[in-house]
């Protein structure tokens, strides 16, 4: 696998994580609760810091003098890779946990396969980072479960953001070119293949909260080839404004 079709899939699963890490920091301040704030900030933190690791990486192979700041601030919308799931906003609190939850739970199932990848690099980040996404796992779950079998509300909020926010899961388990490449060389993850085990794993959990998994035909999708939705402009604008507007600028 030649060194862009590498640094491509480093992008499309790093991009993931940048998105949902810049989400959930958007939250600090103004969780519902003093310990949940201070979870989704640590959380935001745990995903910048993977972030980290893989732009290094990907910066590394590259022939250009850039650096992980770089990638992460200064690429157009089109440039990112992310999937549409991780870039919709923060609605409500049922929003950011049912976003958390049908992330994590791929996220957790995409990592433990990484592992396995046969670039020593991408298996070392997946080998530190599972550890972290599995407490992600836990507590997005612990929390849907928590508001399902809650008051009569919290359940009604919980059930609105899994059937809005459903229509994004299947563009997780659909490869662009970069990662059925990766899949091909044995170094990326043969994500197709996770999408039953997912299904099952999340369906545990909402059955748990006696909450009803969506049954959809049709899907959104995209993320992945750069078309996404109006939510990722705005984001960008918040996240790439201090780089962009101070060039070059160092701490």
């Amino acid at each position: 696998m030649d060194k862009k079709d590498l640094i491509q899939y480093i992008e499309t699963i790093a991009d993931n994580s940048l998105i949902l890490g810049q989400r959930m920091g958007e939250l600090t301040g103004h969780g519902p609760t003093l310990e949940v704030d201070i979870a989704c900030t640590n959380i935001s933190l745990d995903l910048f810091g993977q972030v980290r690791s893989y732009f290094q990486y990907a910066a590394q192979l590259s022939n250009q003098e850039i650096s992980e700041d770089d990638l992460a601030f200064l690429r157009q919308e089109r440039a990112y890779k992310n999937v549409l799931l991780v870039e919709q906003p923060n609605r409500d609190f049922a929003y950011v946990i049912a976003r958390q939850f049908l992330f994590d739970h791929y996220h957790f199932l995409f990592l433990k396969h990484l592992q396995n990848s046969e670039d020593e690099t991408l298996a070392a980040i997946a080998k530190k980072s599972i550890k972290e996404v599995s407490y992600h796992k836990r507590f997005s779950s612990d929390w849907i479960i928590r508001l399902g079998d809650g008051t009569e509300e919290s359940k009604q909020k919980i059930q609105t953001a899994v059937d809005d926010l459903w229509q994004y899961t299947q563009e997780l388990f659909e490869p662009n070119e970069a990662e059925k490449a990766a899949e091909e060389k044995h170094i990326g993850v043969d994500i197709v293949s996770l999408q039953a085990e997912y299904t099952q794993n999340v369906g545990k959990v909402l059955q748990e909260a006696t909450l009803t998994q969506p049954d959809l035909k049709f899907f959104q999708r995209g993320g992945k080839k750069g078309i996404h939705t109006e939510h990722l402009g705005y984001l960008l604008s918040d996240m790439q404004y201090m780089q962009r507007t101070y060039p070059n600028m160092k701490w």
